[in-house]
């Protein structure tokens, strides 16, 4: 229990931490791509944690799966009601450059600020380990050196995996991304617990570059060029794809709709054929009069 303890403490302090450089950031919208920055370092740095509790916890502090489930989804769960659109995520940067909906100096920022922001978290989750808070931390501290990578299965499969989950994933955000954050919030956060879970013998189902970067890329097992083809390429073509089936093409790349018609919405009512002659006989005898 103790060791919950310490993670819950260690959970508020990434939040507030967020929390307060979005405060800040309030009147300065021209350092948006900052709050990608934060959402994507509190993602990573709550992520490894519960990763701790998950390989460390369950069996030296006998919590079961369903308390790793919970926790992932209280994660996910503040993470979306507190970094809002900044997601932390540099497929949905992208895919706001293929929508039109972002420059690309913005994006790159974006894309930038988020791969720090994994980064830091990374370190972030380090150094609170090197502390030896509790026992469960202590072991999580020597096991660094020796972490276990999430791509279980080969390259090729993963790069399916995280395809097949992506391409879910931006599906569903782009039919809830019009709706009000009440629904959008919960719904994502439990889409993504879930695909987290299912996935956990295959990739663990990051669908997010930077995530992954910070989440599993430092564990041996792979080469680094194995592991931007599962969690980056494989992310990006579903994204892609989900971007295609949803709007009918890409609109950056494509200016002609490659999936659907577009009919025209209001059709003209069909008129009798003895109806239509009467009427060209009283418009002539109209034309006569004048």
């Amino acid at each position: 229990m103790s060791g919950l303890n310490a993670s819950l403490g260690y959970f508020v302090a990434a939040v507030t931490f967020v929390v307060s450089v979005r405060f800040l950031l309030k009147k300065r919208p021209r350092f948006s791509f900052i709050s990608e920055f934060t959402s994507s370092f509190m993602l990573v740095a709550c992520w490894l944690e519960v990763q701790t509790i998950v390989e460390v916890g369950e069996w030296a502090g006998g919590l079961g799966p369903d308390v790793t489930l919970t926790i992932l989804f209280v994660v996910l769960l503040t993470h979306g009601i507190i970094c809002g659109d900044a997601s932390g995520n540099p497929s949905l940067a992208v895919q706001k450059f293929m929508k039109l909906e972002a420059t690309t100096v913005t994006t790159l920022l974006d894309v930038a600020a988020q791969f720090i922001g994994a980064h830091l978290g990374l370190l972030a989750a380090k150094y609170y380990w090197s502390l030896e808070l509790t026992d469960m931390h202590m072991i999580k501290n020597l096991m660094i050196s020796e972490c276990s990578t999430s791509l279980l299965v080969s390259v090729l499969q993963g790069f399916f995996t995280e395809f097949a989950c992506a391409l879910v994933l931006h599906i569903i955000h782009l039919n809830l991304c019009r709706r009000s954050a009440l629904i959008r919030v919960p719904l994502i956060a439990v889409l993504l617990t879930f695909l987290s879970h299912s996935a956990k013998g295959y990739t663990s189902a990051y669908m997010n570059p930077s995530l992954a970067y910070g989440l599993t890329f430092h564990c041996s097992g792979f080469t680094f060029a194995e592991y931007a083809v599962v969690y980056w390429l494989g992310s990006l073509t579903g994204m892609t794809l989900a971007v295609l089936l949803y709007m009918g093409h890409i609109p950056r790349i494509f200016v002609k709709n490659l999936l659907y018609s577009q009919k025209t919405r209001f059709r003209v009512p069909k008129t009798d054929k003895a109806e239509m002659e009467i009427f060209t006989y009283q418009f002539s005898a109209a034309k006569r009069r004048f």
